[in-house]
């Protein structure tokens, strides 16, 4: 009984550390994403005065 519990507790670390390394991959293509867009307003920052 024991051992079923020791399994499903190493499948569910491991898919947790998975969806960890996921999410912290989304975070930084986010982040690097938005610094590409600022930098493209900064650049053009005389022609997008209101």
């Amino acid at each position: 009984m024991e051992e079923k519990l020791y399994k499903k507790l190493k499948s569910v670390g491991a898919s947790n550390l998975v969806f960890g390394i996921i999410i912290i991959l989304f975070g930084i293509g986010a982040g690097v994403v938005m610094l590409i867009n600022g930098a493209r307003l900064l650049a053009h920052k005389s022609e997008n005065l209101f």
